[in-house]
C-alpha cells in the first residue's frame, strides 16, 4: 500500500452525529482549548473521569474509506477504528528502548515466513504450497454497532474489494486473486482464503493497516441502490471491530474518538482522542511546548532539537520504513538516457541535506526500497555528491554544455524547498539550470501522479515489509504508482516471477537482481529515509512504530 493513494472528494465535510460532553468548561480551561479552539463535541459522557488525549497534526482525515483515501489523517485513524485478522509481533526497539516495533524480520521456518499474533482471527493455518490459508475468528467479538464478527464479514470486506477495484484491486492484484471466490466462509467463524497458485504474499498482506475488516450488517443496513457497497457511510462512519468509535468528524477542524466499549480486546486506557487540524508545524510545536496538547505531529527537525531541551517534552526518533526521492520521468528527455540520471544522483548533495535539513534525523538513501525490511539488497548502487563524475556521465551523451529542465516540489512540506534550492546550486556546477517550481499541497499529488514534471520529489512507503511488494510497487512497468514511468523489461519479468514462488530464498535472489538494475538505471534520485519521530508530553508512554507509519492510541496511555 501507498500512502498517497486517491482520495474520495465526494463525501459531505461534516459528520453530524455529536454527544456532549458535561464538564467541559473544566477540560477545556486544563487542555489550553479556547487558544486551540477545540470543541468537545463528540466526547463521551460514559467516559467524562478520563483525559482525553489531544493531537495536534497537519489535518484531520479526507476519507475514513480505505478503499480510496490514504492521505495522514486518515491513516492514523484508521489503526483505531478498524482491526484486521492477524497483526506482527512487537519487539522493543534496538536503539530507542521506550518504543516498541513490529517485527518484520524473515522468519523461514514459520507460516508465511513472518512471527504473527492473532488480532480478530484466534489462530489460522497456512498451506505449505503456499495457496491457501484459514483463519479461526474470535468468538463474541463485537463491532461499534454491537453486531457479531462472522466469516461473513471477512467475506463481504474481499468483495468490496474486488467491487469497487481500487485500493483493494491493488491487492487482489499482489494476490493473483482470480475472483470473490477466492475467499469462502468456511463455517460461521471460519474464513479460507484459496488463491489460484501459490503467493508468498497471501499472510503478509493480512497485515496491512488496510486490510481492515468491515461490519458487514451495518454496511449493508446503509447501502442503497446507487451506493451498494456504502461508500458514503464508511467515508464518514466506522463500521469495524477496533477499539474506538467515531464521536464527532468536522473536517479541517477535528475528529473526537471515543473508547469502543464492545472492543474485545477491552476499553483502551485512554478513552478519548481529539485529533486536531493545525496546519502549521510551528504551531504544532508551541501547542505541545505549553502543554495545550499531548502530541505534536509531523515537526520540523529544528523544533524537534529545541523541543528536546523543553521540560516535560520528550522525543523518540526510530528507524523507518519511508523513502525521500526525486522522482527522474523517463518520459522526459533527458532523463530517458541512463546517464543522465546518474549524473543527477552524483550532482546531489546528500551529505549536506542530511546533515542542515534533516539534521541526523535520516540516513543517506542506498536502495530502491527500505532498508528495514528484509530483503533490501546493501550491495546495490550507492551515489554519493561526486560533480566531477556527474560531469563525466553528461560529456559522455553529449551533454557536457548541460541542460534545462525543472524541479517541482510541496509547498506544503517546508523540508523541499531548502533542499530544492540546495540542489540547484550543485546542479549549476555541471551546467545543469533547474528550474524550481512550487506545487501548492492541494494540487501536488495530482502532478505527481499525472507523471507532469521530469523532475518532482516524492516520499512513500512500502507498507507491507516484502521486496517483492515494494519492487512491484514502484517499478513494475504497469503499476499505477510507478510515476516516472520506469521500464526495463528484466525488471518486469523478476517481479513476475517472484510473484508466483513461494521460495523466499529464491524471491530475495530475484529482487537482489532487481534491485541492482534499478540501482545501476537511477530513475529516481535516492535521497533520504526518514526517521519517524514522535513528540509528546512526558507523561504520555506505550508509542509503539509500525511500517504503515501511523499512530494506534490504543498502545498509549498516560505515566
Amino acid at each position: 500500500m501507498t500512502d498517497d493513494a486517491m482520495t474520495d472528494d465526494r463525501t459531505p465535510g461534516l459528520n453530524r452525529r455529536r454527544f456532549l460532553l458535561s464538564g467541559a468548561a473544566t477540560f477545556a480551561a486544563a487542555a489550553g482549548a479556547t487558544s486551540l479552539g477545540l470543541s468537545l463535541a463528540g466526547l463521551d459522557p460514559a467516559f467524562a473521569q478520563g483525559k482525553p488525549l489531544v493531537v495536534a497534526a497537519p489535518a484531520t482525515p479526507q476519507s475514513l474509506d480505505t478503499e480510496f483515501d490514504g492521505s495522514l489523517g486518515t491513516v492514523d485513524v484508521i489503526g483505531c477504528l478498524y482491526d484486521s485478522l492477524i497483526a506482527f509481533e512487537v519487539i522493543p526497539d534496538p536503539e530507542m528502548l521506550t518504543v516498541r516495533r513490529e517485527d518484520v524480520a524473515d522468519y523461514p521456518d514459520l507460516p508465511g515466513n513472518v512471527k504473527i499474533v492473532g488480532k480478530l482471527a484466534e489462530s489460522w493455518t497456512v498451506g505449505e504450497d503456499g495457496t491457501w490459508a484459514e483463519f479461526k475468528l474470535r468468538q463474541g467479538v463485537l463491532s461499534n454497532w454491537g453486531n457479531e464478527l462472522t466469516s461473513a464479514d471477512v467475506v463481504w470486506t474481499w468483495e468490496r474489494k474486488f467491487a469497487l477495484g481500487a485500493i483493494g484491486g491493488f491487492f487482489t492484484k499482489l494476490l493473483g486473486m482470480s475472483g470473490p471466490e477466492n475467499v469462502v466462509a468456511v463455517d460461521p467463524y471460519t474464513v479460507r482464503f484459496q488463491l489460484p497458485q501459490a503467493n508468498p504474499l497471501l499472510m503478509k498482506l493480512q497485515l496491512n493497516l488496510y486490510n481492515n475488516i468491515f461490519d458487514s450488517i451495518k454496511c449493508k443496513e446503509m447501502a442503497t441502490a446507487e451506493d451498494p457497497w456504502a461508500r458514503d457511510f464508511i467515508a464518514n462512519e466506522s463500521a469495524g471491530f477496533g477499539p474506538y468509535k467515531i464521536g464527532a468528524l468536522a473536517r479541517g477542524q477535528q475528529i473526537a474518538l471515543v473508547a469502543n466499549e464492545n472492543y474485545w480486546g477491552g476499553v483502551p486506557a485512554i478513552t478519548q482522542i481529539i485529533y486536531k487540524e493545525v496546519p502549521t508545524s510551528a504551531t504544532r510545536a508551541s501547542l505541545l511546548q505549553g502543554g495545550a496538547v499531548d502530541l505534536a505531529l509531523i515537526l520540523q527537525p529544528l523544533e524537534l532539537e529545541q523541543l528536546a531541551q523543553v521540560p516535560d517534552v520528550a522525543i523518540e526518533t526510530v528507524k523507518a520504513s519511508p523513502m525521500f526521492w526525486i522522482e527522474l520521468n523517463t518520459a522526459f528527455a533527458p532523463f530517458d538516457k541512463v546517464e543522465v540520471r546518474q549524473a543527477m544522483n552524483y550532482a546531489f548533495p546528500k551529505e549536506e541535506v542530511l546533515a542542515t535539513i534533516y539534521r541526523g534525523r535520516a540516513s543517506a538513501m542506498t536502495g530502491a526500497m527500505p532498508s528495514i525490511y528484509p530483503g533490501f539488497d546493501p550491495s546495490a548502487e550507492i551515489y554519493k555528491a561526486d560533480l566531477a563524475k556527474a560531469k563525466a556521465l553528461l560529456d559522455s551523451v553529449g551533454l557536457g554544455g548541460g541542460f534545462e529542465t525543472t524541479l517541482a516540489y510541496n509547498a506544503g512540506d517546508p523540508i523541499q524547498e531548502p533542499m530544492a534550492i540546495l540542489y540547484q546550486t550543485a546542479l549549476r556546477e555541471i551546467g545543469v539550470e533547474a528550474v524550481l517550481k512550487k506545487i501548492p499541497a492541494g494540487t501536488y499529488f495530482n502532478e505527481v501522479s499525472g507523471r507532469t514534471q521530469p523532475m518532482i520529489f516524492f516520499s512513500d512507503t512500502p507498507w507491507c515489509p516484502d521486496p517483492g511488494y515494494s519492487m512491484q510497487l514502484y517499478f513494475d512497468s504497469a503499476t499505477f504508482s510507478n510515476y516516472g514511468n520506469y521500464k526495463n523489461d528484466r525488471v518486469d519479468e523478476l517481479i513476475k516471477a517472484a510473484s508466483l514462488s513461494a521460495d523466499n530464498a529464491e524471491r530475495f535472489a530475484m529482487m537482489a537482481e532487481a534491485q541492482k538494475i534499478v540501482g545501476e538505471e537511477a530513475p529516481w534520485v535516492f535521497v533520504s529515509y526518514p526517521n519517524y519521530t514522535i513528540a509528546r508530553r512526558s507523561n504520555v508512554q506505550g508509542f509503539v512504530y509500525y511500517t504503515a507509519n501511523n499512530l494506534r492510541f490504543q498502545d498509549l496511555s498516560y505515566a
